[in-house]
């Protein structure tokens, strides 16, 4: 079905939003052009710590190039031709200026984090209902045999995890134990691999049941007890994953964190690592970012897409919110998923939606979310016959594109236990053609805590290709699309009449990509023909006139991304209020502030 926007007063500041984030401008770097942003401004520190990429191999002689001026080494990242140092911050320029290095960035932070409070009384979420899991479920399909690797926090011990579903742990924050301390690696575990044992019995009325319970799971933890941890440890993981994925039929990584996006997913460290994971034939499952809702600079949350959830290689996954009902079709997206287009690579993103709001999975008491947020616990009434009011020790709640991606990843499982064949970039396919479209098109969303309110559309930059359906998915696993084509997510971009079109991917090895000219679900558009939205422009009435992209105005309107004149002035995306300026996209101050706001991950 196609979905078409409805007309509101909120359009016309998104179009001009979208319409100039889509459209760029050219940046004019201070500094080297291998130095990310980011880290130019560090350049008078003593110490930064840098990942450093290469043109070639990692090597002692490539070590010696950051050595010989005074830094030291962290990690070998060889996946990726880069190493994670220390140095001295005024040795950067140099470096950059050697032929054999290629880029570099500060190991940026992640924080995995979630949602926490709600303001509302805990209730069943029926995720589970609403994706169809229970169609892989009767086919006898648990993912069985299917290895999926959980860089996060850790994995805790708890009995619902406790049938060896946990076949590898390894550490990548210092800390000595792949244990988790913080509480939202196990949460996002659960969702994929749960047994429900501790809500399955006589007196229980709903069992809290994984996608995919049968899968093994590879612990790789890169988050301390407060959900911290750096670009390096991730990307360590993420090799890691590589070099076991035979000994444990490693088919999936999940990903539900991230880190900001300052260049092109082509120069991201972090986004070159998932691309190699990709390659290798592991399906990458990202979650998308909890900033939907940061209209700081004018934006309605477009444009806040988290790396490496930027990377057209991998599958985005965007939040939907179930209402507290098993009826998919009065789902809505969650008001905080972050939406697209890309920053710098106007990539669609998110791919795919999943349930992400007031999911109820695994925890422990000790860990720091559930010494933060206590009655995030799950009260027994919720889900036993006769149950107390009293908090379970077992169920605990998180909302977040963190929880979206699991559902993802744990579908994914069931659909390479059904077909063993497919590559990612066929599983990545199947995944959005399947997914359900018939969204609910626009809705106001209140916050109970706070009392604010959002209008949410069922674009593409908010829902991608639609809502996740097992059921669907499992149909096209059989038949699936045929092996050497790129499912690449497409580009967007303005043509000449003002309409946002999409672009196609670059193929994989010269093969043609699926996105093409007869899409998987339009012709020469997302769900209509010659345009994303619909016959002509996205809502506009003719190409020439002044509504397309959602738009009162061209590009060269009076109102742009962040300004009040033309792309061309000061007061644009990189113009004087900047991308990294006093009023920023990535945080409330410049560039000389260690940890921007919007490092508070997912």
């Amino acid at each position: 079905m196609k979905l078409k926007p409805t007309r509101s007063a909120m359009w016309g500041r998104k179009a001009l939003a979208v319409c100039a984030l889509i459209a760029g401008a050219s940046l004019c770097f201070a500094h080297s052009p291998k130095i990310s942003n980011d880290l130019a401004a560090k350049e008078n520190l003593s110490a930064v710590k840098v990942i450093v990429q290469f043109n070639q191999a990692l090597s002692p002689a490539m070590h010696q190039k950051v050595l010989s001026r005074g830094g030291a080494i962290n990690r070998q990242l060889g996946l990726i031709r880069s190493g994670a140092y220390t140095m001295p911050g005024s040795e950067l320029e140099d470096l950059a200026s050697d032929p054999a290095v290629t880029y570099i960035t500060p190991d940026r932070p992640v924080k995995g984090a979630a949602n926490t409070a709600f303001g509302v009384p805990a209730a069943l979420d029926y995720h589970n209902e609403t994706i169809n899991s229970s169609a892989g479920w009767s086919q006898g399909l648990n993912g069985a045999g299917i290895g999926v690797a959980i860089i996060d926090s850790g994995i805790a011990n708890v009995a619902d995890l406790t049938s060896g579903n946990v076949v590898y742990a390894q550490d990548f924050t210092g800390s000595g134990s792949a244990a988790d301390g913080y509480g939202h690696g196990t949460h996002v575990s659960g969702i994929i691999s749960g047994n429900g044992s501790m809500s399955t019995g006589p007196g229980d009325s709903y069992t809290f049941q994984g996608i995919a319970p049968g899968a093994n799971l590879i612990d790789l933890r890169v988050l301390d007890v407060n959900g911290n941890g750096s670009d390096s440890a991730v990307i360590d993981a993420i090799q890691t994953a590589i070099q076991l994925q035979n000994t444990y039929n490693i088919r999936v990584i999940n990903m539900s964190l991230g880190s900001g996006v300052y260049e092109s997913y082509t120069q991201d460290p972090l986004c070159q690592a998932v691309e190699q994971a990709w390659q290798a034939g592991i399906a990458v499952v990202i979650s998308a970012g909890n900033f939907g809702r940061d209209d700081t600079l004018g934006t309605n949350g477009y444009g806040t897409i988290t790396s490496p959830g930027n990377d057209p290689y991998v599958i985005t996954v965007g939040a939907m919110n179930t209402l507290g009902t098993p009826d998919r079709t009065d789902d809505i997206p969650a008001s905080y998923s972050s939406k697209g287009p890309s920053l710098w690579d106007q990539v669609i993103k998110p791919d795919l939606v999943a349930p992400g709001n007031m999911i109820i999975s695994l925890y422990t008491p000790s860990e720091t979310l559930n010494q933060e947020y206590p009655t995030n616990e799950v009260p027994y009434s919720v889900y036993q016959n006769n149950g107390s009011s009293a908090l379970s020790g077992e169920y605990f709640i998180l909302s977040g594109t963190s929880m979206a991606a699991p559902m993802v990843s744990g579908a994914t499982a069931l659909l390479l236990q059904e077909n063993p064949s497919l590559t990612p970039d066929q599983v990545k396919a199947i995944l959005m053609a399947s997914s359900f479209k018939n969204l609910v098109q626009s809705a106001t969303v209140t916050d109970p805590t706070t009392g604010q309110t959002f209008q949410e559309e069922a674009d593409i930059f908010t829902v991608g290709s639609g809502y996740l359906d097992i059921d669907a998915a499992l149909n096209l696993a059989t038949t699936p699309p045929p092996t050497g084509y790129s499912a690449m997510s497409p580009f967007a971009a303005v043509n000449a009449n003002g309409e946002v079109t999409m672009i196609n991917g670059t193929p994989v090895t010269g093969q043609p990509v699926l996105w093409s000219s007869s899409a998987m679900w339009g012709s020469s558009a997302m769900w209509g023909s010659s345009a994303i939205w619909s016959d002509a422009a996205m809502l506009g009435d003719n190409l020439n006139g002044e509504e397309v992209l959602w738009c009162s105005s061209t590009l060269e309107g009076e109102s742009v991304l962040w300004g009040s004149s033309t792309d061309n002035a000061e007061s644009v995306l990189w113009g004087s209020s900047v991308l990294w300026g006093s009023s920023v996209l990535w945080g409330s101050s410049t560039t000389s502030a260690d940890v921007p706001l919007r490092y508070q991950r997912k």
